[in-house]
């Protein structure tokens, strides 16, 4: 019988407070309304973003709540309005959206800062009506991003789902909903390195990697990593780092290192970590001239960029890239399809280095509080 028009009891992984361990719970999720869809998620992954919030440092608590954005699933039903979206569609939902009316939907300048859907992080509730979706014994639940993926069946604006290549897998094309394309298009589409060049990647998380495999399939010379951690560096040669430096183990800073490193300066960094220092780093570690840092890494909410403005004025060039630039609902369909016709260069199982039942997604959080791994998938129907 069809569950459209009806409310879903499915399980659905709650935070009740932060920093506390998510509780598999039942909850009820209401049908979709005008302009929503209602998805029934197979698989989702754990970003830092999600650990952010979870943890609340630095940002406003709001519990409880179904954190996750990183996942992919079917069309279960659709609301009121609806034309481009149907049941049995396979859909990645996304953070942020496209509503393709506003200025920014609108302008050639920009490609995903839409005015109605760009990513909240604080907004508990849909766009429709101010409520929720998710309730449990008729106390509502908050969302989160307005994806909320820690949950078997979720509400989504129409304007944050991608309608995929059905034949795509969808546990192998989960990621590329945020951290593949957040780092890969940083590199692709914003650094633009040319070939031959030098780049630096600050971060050697999924979204660092990621954007290392754009420096490499841009045919960068040399890729160097800098991140903390080196467990990472090892397996980050898989991604076409050739070579790594870890700041503790230097007595001055890390942008000159890699400025004597290069004879003057890399060609391109992205950072990806949202430590301030970091991206101080990036960008006085680039080449005067003709250097470009991008920063994707987002900040703790009272952080302060400081540089000299000779920096600039020596020709220098910052930027900031959101989502690698795409277009949610017009660009990653095409990001998928070149995925499946191996037009990326992309491998997506070096990116999946954990997996388990949604019964056990606190492990999940445990790898990567412990800098274990990369994605974790979590299998929703496990």
């Amino acid at each position: 019988m069809s569950t459209a028009g009806q409310v879903i009891r499915c399980k659905a992984a709650v935070a009740w407070e932060a920093g506390k361990p998510l509780s598999i719970e039942e909850v009820e999720v209401a049908p979709p309304q005008k302009q929503e869809v209602r998805i029934k998620i197979l698989f989702t992954s754990l970003c830092h973003t999600d650990v952010y919030y979870w943890e609340c440092k630095g940002y406003t608590p709001l519990f409880p709540r179904i954190l996750g954005h990183e996942a992919s699933g079917i069309v279960e039903s659709v609301g009121e309005g609806v034309t481009d979206l149907q049941p049995g569609d396979h859909v990645l939902p996304i953070f942020t959206g496209e509503c393709k009316k506003c200025r920014h939907c609108l302008s050639e300048e920009t490609n995903n800062m839409c005015d109605l859907l760009r990513i909240n992080c604080d907004r508990g509730v849909m766009l429709a009506d101010g409520k929720t979706r998710f309730s449990i014994n008729g106390k509502p639940i908050y969302h989160f991003v307005g994806t909320s993926t820690f949950s078997q069946y979720t509400v989504v604006h129409e304007g944050q789902v991608a309608k995929i290549n059905p034949t795509a897998p969808l546990d192998k094309v989960c990621p590329i909903s945020c951290g593949i394309c957040t780092g890969f298009g940083a590199t692709v589409n914003v650094a633009k390195p040319r070939k031959g060049q030098t780049v630096a990647i600050f971060g050697l998380g999924a979204v660092g990697l990621a954007a290392a495999e754009g420096a490499r399939v841009c045919g960068a010379s040399r890729i160097i990593a800098v991140d903390l951690n080196p467990r990472r560096f090892e397996e980050a040669k898989k991604f076409g780092i050739t070579e790594f430096v870890n700041p503790k183990d230097y007595n001055k800073p890390v942008q000159e290192v890699i400025v004597e490193m290069t004879g003057g300066g890399v060609d391109r960094s992205v950072e990806c970590t949202g430590s301030v220092q970091a991206m101080i780093s990036a960008f006085e570690c680039v080449h005067d001239g003709w250097g470009v840092c991008v920063l994707v890494g987002v900040p703790k909410i009272d952080d302060a960029f400081k540089t000299h403005p000779l920096n600039l004025l020596s020709e220098r060039t910052l930027k900031g890239a959101f989502y690698g630039n795409y277009k949610p609902v017009s660009d990653i369909p095409n990001f998928v399809n070149k995925y499946m016709n191996k037009e990326l260069g992309i491998d997506m199982d070096k990116f999946i280095t954990h997996s388990v039942p949604f019964a056990d997604i606190n492990k999940a959080f445990d790898y990567m509080l412990q800098g274990i791994g990369l994605r974790c998938l979590i299998h929703l129907d496990a």
